[in-house]
């Protein structure tokens, strides 16, 4: 064979092998390109453009805390902000009280909890209840024998009465031949029985003593001995009654160390 002819077929072969590699290599760009598919979507994306973990993880919080909003009345009904700002962030137990209207004596009390500071409060029971017989007034008008209940938001920490303290109560209890109510309620009802369990609220008196101290820090002319006790059939001259019952299981749930409160007025108050 003649060196021409060698030469020229050297030289068809590396065309041959080149023109194979340009075709792979064509092939490879093809296959990891993105197509259109009929419908106008895309096909694979680059590994690139896949989400990271931490950028899933990010959405998947949002998606949640969209799904789990606040309730900005923290489970609570029938208050305003400005009572929800009173009731204490330390406090883990609340006594509800709301009244049907400012001048009505009729009621209703729930018991609250929550977890911890912060958290949304929850309903654990609910009672009917009375309150003073000419409604509610803010604790600035209250006056010593106008039948209203002072509204507002109070601690609660000392508890007593003529019976022996119910199984589980945790607050200081004073047991008490005292706790006899005298005369008639306002509607001519009996008041016995009404003073066998009670939890004093802490409306102008000193904490840390019997619900029987006399004691008014802010004056007489306030009023005090506002408690919560066992309802007698009717309204009362300032306090809150509830079925004795349901007396009994607040003093079996109230715990000092959640630092109870109660906050009681009209409905919106």
């Amino acid at each position: 064979m003649s060196q021409h002819v060698r030469a020229r077929s050297r030289t068809s072969k590396r065309v041959a092998v080149a023109a194979a590699l340009g075709l792979l290599a064509a092939t490879a760009a093809w296959v990891n390109a993105p197509h259109d598919k009929p419908d106008g979507a895309r096909g694979s994306r680059a590994l690139d453009d896949r989400p990271t973990a931490a950028a899933a993880s990010v959405a998947a919080a949002d998606r949640a805390a969209a799904r789990t909003a606040r309730d900005p009345s923290q489970g609570l009904t029938g208050v305003s902000d400005e009572t929800l700002a009173r009731i204490p962030g330390n406090a883990r137990q609340l006594v509800l009280v709301t009244g049907k209207a400012e001048d009505s004596s009729e009621s209703t009390l729930t018991l609250y909890s929550r977890p911890g500071p912060g958290s949304d409060w929850a309903s654990d029971a609910t009672w009917p209840a009375r309150n003073g017989a000419h409604g509610w007034s803010p604790p600035a008008e209250r006056t010593q024998g106008d039948l209203t209940t002072p509204m507002g938001v109070f601690s609660l920490t000392d508890a007593g009465g003529l019976l022996p303290k119910p199984p589980g109560t945790k607050f200081p209890y004073d047991r008490s031949r005292l706790f006899v109510p005298s005369g008639q309620g306002v509607n001519g009802e009996s008041l016995a029985g009404a003073f066998d369990y009670v939890v004093a609220i802490d409306f102008n008196r000193e904490r840390g003593v019997s619900p029987l101290d006399p004691r008014q820090p802010d004056g007489e002319d306030k009023g005090g001995n506002i408690w919560l006790h066992v309802d007698h059939d009717g309204p009362s001259q300032g306090c809150v009654g509830i079925p004795k019952e349901a007396m009994k299981a607040l003093l079996q749930s109230l715990d000092p160390a959640a630092h109870p409160v109660i906050a009681m007025g009209p409905a919106g108050f």
